[in-house]
């Protein structure tokens, strides 16, 4: 813990969820949204590669489970800036002892909280309000070739969304099953 990150540890080893702490007076405030050394404590250990804003416009709109496959893997840091979100992170390490297991916390321009979710994890989740704003560090550049991803809606996952997914992309509904994933990587 630092004075301006308060650090709590998930079900999941490694995923940790990061309390930002604002620091203000009558002018406004001021929020750090990142600092290597502090976030050391937190297990951030990797150099920031690439940054992506995304806006999302309707409530119940699931993104994900999206993931980056070796050597592409990455890890990430999410903050919501602007509304709010359930955001999950999917276990796909299959020699850790939460493989396939999932956690999920609400994210919000309220509650200043950070997800980070090392390499090996799949990651989404579904907005909760409409026109949310969300900021993304990752550890690796975006490697096309290397994306991959996960059905939100897998029985395997058992996710339990907080809302009736209204709309996903076409091309996150066309991810394997997890079991199917498995099959194909000889896992």
């Amino acid at each position: 813990m630092t004075d301006r990150f308060v650090v709590s540890s998930t079900p999941l080893s490694g995923v940790k969820s990061i309390r930002r702490n604002r620091v203000g007076d009558a002018r406004g405030w001021l929020e750090r949204l990142f600092c290597k050394d502090d976030l050391a404590f937190a297990g951030w250990i990797w150099d920031i590669a690439q940054i992506n804003r995304t806006l999302t416009l309707r409530k119940n709109t699931v993104r994900g489970m999206h993931f980056q496959a070796a050597p592409y893997e990455e890890a990430k840091l999410i903050t919501c800036l602007k509304g709010k979100v359930f955001d999950v992170a999917v276990d796909l390490r299959p020699s850790s002892p939460t493989y396939r297991h999932w956690h999920g916390e609400i994210l919000s321009d309220a509650n200043d909280t950070t997800l980070l979710i090392p390499p090996g994890f799949a990651h989404g989740f579904q907005a909760l309000s409409d026109n949310v704003e969300m900021l993304y560090f990752h550890s690796a550049p975006y490697a096309a070739a290397y994306e991959g991803g996960v059905r939100a809606d897998d029985p395997a996952l058992a996710i339990r969304w907080p809302r009736e997914i209204a709309e996903m992309s076409d091309r996150d509904r066309s991810f394997p099953l997890l079991d199917d994933l498995d099959e194909d990587s000889g896992q």
